[in-house]
């Protein structure tokens, strides 16, 4: 397919640049291959002791191995992502984790380790790549937000998780306040259960039919990023199916 990309939009692999956290899970995973077809430059964040699937091998995609909730090391990745390619275009932040506990049985400890695996993760890359989308006055950043963390209902039974995942919509708030009058635009995605293996396990049950795939979320953010929606500002997408 032709790269119909403007020449000003590029990096210097004539490529549009995507940045995805969490390249090994299956969220990470869904996104990274949906960019590559649509012919971006894909760097996916890796533990530095995890490894790559070999279904994400592409001459597209750079598996950068880092360790996200350190604020120096994230720092360090997007200052040399930038260095290497020049600008990024969008970043989609995946990693995160889940808890169950009621208030009883949350101590602040728990909070605290779910602040760490939900906020902390997205803050230390959506800072420094805000920063440089700022400059630029253009870019899509897309955090991973949750249902218990939009609505204190469905939270229920999981308090340190839907605190944790409700600083994520304030964040975008702050960030598209910020950012009001540009092209740059912070958007979370807020999806339902997720059809994983995981979760198949888990709620064997379960209607699959209702969930939604990581690859109809990829398909959606993918939208998001496309000439089609750059006049589109929206902070929540709620991607839902029939869950």
């Amino acid at each position: 397919m032709e790269n119909t990309t403007p020449a000003n939009t590029r990096n210097r692999k004539g490529l549009k640049t995507i940045i995805v956290t969490g390249a090994t899970g299956n969220m990470g995973q869904a996104m990274i291959k949906r960019f590559l077809e649509e012919g971006y430059q894909v760097i996916g964040t890796v533990l530095p002791t995890e490894t790559v699937p070999v279904s994400l091998n592409h001459k597209n995609f750079e598996a950068y191995p880092v360790d996200v909730s350190d604020e120096s090391a994230a720092a360090a990745f997007i200052n040399e992502t930038i260095e290497h390619y020049g600008f990024i275009d969008a970043a989609v932040l995946t990693v995160g984790g889940f808890a169950m506990g009621d208030i009883k049985a949350t101590s602040a400890k728990d909070i605290e380790r779910q602040f760490k695996l939900n906020f902390e993760t997205a803050y230390n890359i959506s800072r420094p790549v805000f920063s440089h989308m700022l400059e630029r006055k253009s870019g899509r950043i897309f955090l991973i937000g949750s249902r218990p963390g939009l609505s204190a209902r469905a939270g229920k039974g999981m308090v340190a998780y839907s605190l944790a995942k409700s600083l994520i919509f304030r964040l975008a708030e702050l960030m598209n306040d910020e950012a009001k009058g540009t092209n740059l635009v912070t958007s979370v995605v807020v999806p339902s259960t997720i059809d994983t293996p995981q979760n198949r396990s888990g709620m064997p049950g379960a209607d699959f039919d209702s969930w939604v795939t990581p690859e109809a979320i990829a398909q959606a953010v993918s939208f998001y990023c496309s000439e089609a929606a750059a006049v589109l500002r929206e902070p929540i997408i709620k991607v839902y199916n029939n869950a």
